[in-house]
Protein backbone atom coordinates (compact mmCIF):
# COMPACT_ATOMS: atom_id res chain seq x y z
CA UNK A 1 0.00 0.00 0.00
CA UNK A 2 1.18 3.66 -0.89
CA UNK A 3 0.48 6.90 0.11
CA UNK A 4 -1.39 9.75 -2.07
CA UNK A 5 1.54 12.28 -1.43
CA UNK A 6 -0.15 15.53 -0.92
CA UNK A 7 1.99 18.52 -2.33
CA UNK A 8 0.22 21.49 -0.50
CA UNK A 9 -3.55 23.30 -0.25
CA UNK A 10 -5.10 23.38 -3.83
CA UNK A 11 -7.75 25.40 -2.49
CA UNK A 12 -10.56 25.27 -0.03
CA UNK A 13 -14.06 25.85 -0.90
CA UNK A 14 -16.56 27.35 1.66
CA UNK A 15 -20.30 27.54 1.27
CA UNK A 16 -21.19 31.12 1.27
CA UNK A 17 -24.54 33.30 1.00
CA UNK A 18 -25.20 35.94 -1.99
CA UNK A 19 -22.23 37.04 -4.50
CA UNK A 20 -21.63 40.04 -3.14
CA UNK A 21 -21.27 40.03 0.55
CA UNK A 22 -18.50 36.98 -0.13
CA UNK A 23 -17.12 39.54 -2.34
CA UNK A 24 -17.01 42.05 0.00
CA UNK A 25 -15.77 40.07 2.79
CA UNK A 26 -12.68 38.10 1.03
CA UNK A 27 -11.81 41.29 -1.57
CA UNK A 28 -12.97 43.99 0.45
CA UNK A 29 -12.22 43.19 3.96
CA UNK A 30 -9.27 40.61 3.19
CA UNK A 31 -7.90 42.41 0.13
CA UNK A 32 -7.72 38.75 -1.64
CA UNK A 33 -8.26 39.91 -5.24
CA UNK A 34 -11.27 38.09 -6.91
CA UNK A 35 -9.76 36.39 -9.69
CA UNK A 36 -12.61 34.14 -11.20
CA UNK A 37 -16.04 32.85 -11.64
CA UNK A 38 -18.34 29.79 -12.95
CA UNK A 39 -21.35 28.24 -12.30
CA UNK A 40 -20.68 25.92 -9.98
CA UNK A 41 -20.71 22.83 -12.15
CA UNK A 42 -22.31 20.37 -10.01
CA UNK A 43 -25.56 22.49 -8.87
CA UNK A 44 -27.21 24.90 -11.29
CA UNK A 45 -28.53 27.11 -8.78
CA UNK A 46 -24.63 28.06 -7.54
CA UNK A 47 -22.24 30.57 -8.48
CA UNK A 48 -18.54 29.46 -7.59
CA UNK A 49 -16.33 32.63 -6.97
CA UNK A 50 -12.30 32.02 -6.91
CA UNK A 51 -10.12 34.35 -4.64
CA UNK A 52 -6.26 34.68 -4.12
CA UNK A 53 -5.56 34.44 -0.58
CA UNK A 54 -1.66 35.84 -1.47
CA UNK A 55 -0.09 32.80 -2.40
CA UNK A 56 -1.48 32.00 -6.03
CA UNK A 57 -3.37 29.63 -4.04
CA UNK A 58 -7.19 29.90 -4.13
CA UNK A 59 -10.38 30.29 -1.49
CA UNK A 60 -13.51 29.25 -3.46
CA UNK A 61 -16.74 30.35 -2.20
CA UNK A 62 -20.22 28.65 -3.35
CA UNK A 63 -22.80 31.57 -3.90
CA UNK A 64 -26.61 31.21 -4.25
CA UNK A 65 -28.48 34.32 -4.18
CA UNK A 66 -31.86 32.66 -2.40
CA UNK A 67 -29.23 32.31 0.37
CA UNK A 68 -29.73 34.74 2.98
CA UNK A 69 -26.32 36.11 5.52
CA UNK A 70 -26.54 34.14 8.98
CA UNK A 71 -23.60 35.40 11.10
CA UNK A 72 -24.35 32.29 13.48
CA UNK A 73 -20.77 30.58 14.48
CA UNK A 74 -20.67 27.35 12.22
CA UNK A 75 -20.58 24.43 14.31
CA UNK A 76 -17.09 23.21 15.43
CA UNK A 77 -17.98 19.75 16.30
CA UNK A 78 -16.00 16.74 15.49
CA UNK A 79 -15.26 16.82 12.00
CA UNK A 80 -16.40 20.35 10.96
CA UNK A 81 -13.72 23.19 10.00
CA UNK A 82 -12.70 24.84 13.82
CA UNK A 83 -11.12 28.13 11.47
CA UNK A 84 -9.11 29.15 8.52
CA UNK A 85 -6.14 30.61 8.96
CA UNK A 86 -4.12 33.10 6.68
CA UNK A 87 -0.57 34.39 6.87
CA UNK A 88 0.10 38.61 7.04
CA UNK A 89 3.20 40.44 7.66
CA UNK A 90 4.24 41.93 10.59
CA UNK A 91 3.30 45.13 9.15
CA UNK A 92 -0.22 44.54 8.54
CA UNK A 93 -0.66 42.21 11.72
CA UNK A 94 0.69 45.53 13.82
CA UNK A 95 -2.44 47.01 12.04
CA UNK A 96 -4.94 44.11 12.38
CA UNK A 97 -6.59 45.48 15.70
CA UNK A 98 -7.67 48.75 14.32
CA UNK A 99 -8.16 47.70 10.74
CA UNK A 100 -10.78 45.58 12.60
CA UNK A 101 -12.39 47.88 15.38
CA UNK A 102 -12.88 50.98 12.44
CA UNK A 103 -15.12 48.13 10.50
CA UNK A 104 -16.99 47.19 13.54
CA UNK A 105 -15.55 43.64 13.56
CA UNK A 106 -15.52 41.60 17.00
CA UNK A 107 -12.32 39.84 17.49
CA UNK A 108 -10.27 38.06 20.13
CA UNK A 109 -7.08 40.76 20.30
CA UNK A 110 -3.86 39.88 19.80
CA UNK A 111 -2.67 36.06 20.87
CA UNK A 112 0.71 35.33 21.77
CA UNK A 113 1.51 31.65 20.35
CA UNK A 114 5.27 31.73 20.95
CA UNK A 115 6.38 31.25 17.48
CA UNK A 116 3.14 33.24 16.20
CA UNK A 117 0.86 36.27 16.53
CA UNK A 118 -2.77 35.95 15.97
CA UNK A 119 -5.81 37.29 16.18
CA UNK A 120 -9.55 35.41 15.68
CA UNK A 121 -12.62 37.00 13.98
CA UNK A 122 -15.95 35.54 12.26
CA UNK A 123 -16.71 36.34 8.78
CA UNK A 124 -20.36 37.41 7.71
CA UNK A 125 -21.57 33.78 8.25
CA UNK A 126 -19.85 32.52 11.21
CA UNK A 127 -16.94 30.56 9.99
CA UNK A 128 -13.65 31.69 12.55
CA UNK A 129 -10.98 33.54 11.01
CA UNK A 130 -7.65 33.45 11.60
CA UNK A 131 -4.69 36.01 10.81
CA UNK A 132 -1.75 34.88 11.82
CA UNK A 133 1.88 36.34 11.55
CA UNK A 134 5.10 34.06 11.82
CA UNK A 135 7.39 35.70 14.48
CA UNK A 136 10.75 34.77 12.52
CA UNK A 137 11.75 34.26 8.67
CA UNK A 138 12.84 30.40 7.69
CA UNK A 139 16.76 30.49 6.11
CA UNK A 140 17.13 30.06 2.14
CA UNK A 141 16.26 27.39 1.21
CA UNK A 142 13.65 26.16 4.20
CA UNK A 143 10.10 26.01 4.78
CA UNK A 144 8.40 27.40 7.86
CA UNK A 145 7.34 23.99 8.48
CA UNK A 146 11.48 23.04 8.45
CA UNK A 147 11.49 25.42 11.33
CA UNK A 148 8.97 24.64 13.10
CA UNK A 149 9.58 20.75 12.89
CA UNK A 150 13.33 21.47 14.24
CA UNK A 151 12.21 24.12 16.57
CA UNK A 152 9.83 21.06 18.30
CA UNK A 153 12.19 18.89 18.89
CA UNK A 154 14.25 21.53 20.74
CA UNK A 155 11.48 22.29 22.76
CA UNK A 156 10.80 18.58 23.73
CA UNK A 157 14.28 17.53 24.08
CA UNK A 158 14.53 20.79 26.45
CA UNK A 159 11.47 19.65 28.60
CA UNK A 160 9.81 23.15 27.61
CA UNK A 161 6.16 23.67 27.45
CA UNK A 162 5.73 25.67 24.36
CA UNK A 163 7.68 26.83 21.50
CA UNK A 164 9.54 30.33 22.45
CA UNK A 165 11.66 32.67 20.21
CA UNK A 166 14.60 30.83 21.98
CA UNK A 167 13.53 27.43 20.55
CA UNK A 168 13.11 29.33 16.82
CA UNK A 169 16.84 31.02 16.86
CA UNK A 170 18.45 27.96 17.82
CA UNK A 171 16.58 25.81 15.21
CA UNK A 172 17.51 28.24 12.39
CA UNK A 173 20.66 27.96 13.30
CA UNK A 174 20.81 24.47 13.03
CA UNK A 175 19.63 24.29 9.69
CA UNK A 176 22.03 26.82 8.09
CA UNK A 177 24.71 24.56 10.55
CA UNK A 178 23.11 21.44 8.45
CA UNK A 179 22.74 22.33 4.91
CA UNK A 180 25.22 25.50 4.27
CA UNK A 181 29.18 23.89 3.86
CA UNK A 182 31.86 26.01 5.45
CA UNK A 183 35.43 26.00 5.23
CA UNK A 184 35.92 26.07 9.12
CA UNK A 185 36.94 22.98 11.38
CA UNK A 186 34.72 24.31 14.06
CA UNK A 187 31.80 26.13 13.52
CA UNK A 188 30.59 26.68 17.52
CA UNK A 189 30.09 30.19 18.92
CA UNK A 190 32.72 32.17 19.20
CA UNK A 191 33.90 35.53 21.52
CA UNK A 192 35.36 37.19 18.88
CA UNK A 193 35.53 40.26 21.13
CA UNK A 194 38.59 40.19 23.25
Amino acid sequence: MRKLQSQGVHHITIVGADRQTSIDFWEGVLGMPFVFEQPNLDRASESHLYFDPGDGRLITIFTNEERAVDPTRTPSDPGCVHHVAFAISQATFAQAVERLDERGISHSGVKDRGFMDSIYFEDPLGLLIELASYRFQPPAGHTHADVLLEAHRLRVARGDYNIEQEHLADAIEALVARSRDSLSDDRSAKAAYR
